[in-house]
């Protein structure tokens, strides 16, 4: 004899004599249901409009030029960072020092390089020259033609580099003061010096807080690259100017450096998801799931479910 559940039986009290019903949320599945229609429509709208040329978008896409400029754009990018991250962490220290005049020179490093777009800046130095056609090397006596000194690679890096610094210092040194004064105490009653006492104590219990804006900072870099471009560095939006001033398909170049951008600022996110877990295992006890674990735990709950079913 087959049970059948009414339902008053579904809709039943609870032990407290309170009736258990779940709640409803229409709201949220209009607003989903808005979304999926726009992003269709939006979809439709651009795989369908043939003045975007897919098919020369295809045809560059692996292009041996923006192949090229890929590489000039990655290679831009972790110079420049690495000088960022290196000047960050000496003016951030700077900026904590008790010694007026450091604190101060770091102070105007700062705001100079933080108060000046970093186009002005990039222009600056690639014409140096202008301001100073010979570079004398200190007491040596050593003349360098600026000209040949400072070319559109050169005058990348430092624009890029330098402006990064001022960024990484403020971050840097946000993550040094979010650590406790008593580990800085309880060091130096130990008789360990200030500077071991910042490399060895401080700075890695700083990386938590550190971390996050400099994988922004990062992906932020790659597309700041873009910028050099003015000064005919041949990075990825460069190659890709280059291709269109002489076949004219504008549209398809620029679309084919922006899923090249979008490709590698997704694999940087990804990274700086995972980085940001590991330096999180020291202050969290039990982390979220990742991604891939929540899509084998589904999987998993779902043989599950099936095996169950067919038992039955």
């Amino acid at each position: 004899m087959t049970a059948v559940t009414t339902r008053s039986e579904q809709a039943a009290p609870a032990d407290d004599g309170y009736t258990v019903v779940k709640a409803k949320h229409p709201g949220r599945w209009l607003a989903a249901a808005v979304i999926v229609v726009i992003a269709g429509l939006l979809a439709r709208s651009v795989m369908t409009n043939p003045n975007f040329g897919w098919d020369v978008v295809g045809l560059y896409l692996r292009d041996v030029s923006i192949g090229r400029g890929i590489l000039v754009t990655l290679g831009l990018t972790a110079i420049s960072m690495a000088i960022g991250i290196v000047l960050g962490v000496v003016f951030a220290v700077m900026r904590l020092s008790v010694n007026p005049v450091v604190r101060s020179a770091a102070f105007a490093y700062v705001n100079f390089f933080r108060g000046t777009p970093v186009l002005v800046q990039l222009l600056f130095w690639f014409n140096l020259a202008a301001l100073y056609p010979v570079i004398t090397l200190g007491i040596a006596g050593v003349e360098l033609d600026a000209n040949q000194l400072i070319t559109p690679m050169t005058a990348a890096i430092l624009g890029l580099g330098l402006n990064q610094g001022a960024y990484m210092s403020e971050i840097v040194r946000a993550g040094i003061l979010s650590v406790d004064h008593g580990q800085t105490e309880a060091a130096e009653a130990l008789g360990i010096t200030r500077m071991q006492t910042m490399r060895r104590v401080v700075l890695p219990q700083a990386m938590r807080v550190i971390i996050p804006p400099t994988g922004n900072e990062t992906i932020g870099m790659l597309k700041t690259t873009a910028l050099v471009s003015v000064i005919s560095v041949p990075e990825l939006l460069y190659s890709a100017q280059i291709i269109y001033a002489r076949t004219f398909e504008t549209v398809p170049l620029l679309i084919v450096a922006s899923l090249w951008y979008l490709l590698i600022t997704s694999i940087l996110t990804i990274g700086q998801y995972y980085l940001e877990r590991r330096f999180a295992r020291g202050n969290q006890r039990n982390l979220p799931p990742t991604p891939l674990q929540q899509l084998k735990r589904f999987f998993a709950t779902h043989d599950a479910l099936s095996l169950k079913g067919s038992k039955k």
